[in-house]
């Protein structure tokens, strides 16, 4: 995901942000999958930081966004 390495790239560690499926062009359910991961095992250069905000879509919930916290200088 060059996307996501580029916003993840622009922060300063320390820096707390938020990563949204709109940002990364996908769906609520394909971006659901892989933050699930990212909360479980922390995302490439940041860890997930607080409830992941949660949309309703044909009566499902899914994880639309996230706030993360830059961990490290390296993505």
């Amino acid at each position: 995901m060059a996307k996501l390495e580029d916003i993840v790239r622009r922060q300063k560690t320390g820096a707390t942000f938020v990563i949204s499926a709109q940002m990364l062009q996908m769906t609520p359910r394909d971006f659901d999958a892989v933050a699930q991961v990212w909360d479980d095992e922390g995302g490439p250069g940041f860890n997930v930081a607080g409830v992941p905000f949660r949309v309703v879509v044909d009566g499902e919930f899914f994880i639309s966004r996230v706030t993360v916290v830059r961990t490290t200088a390296e993505v």
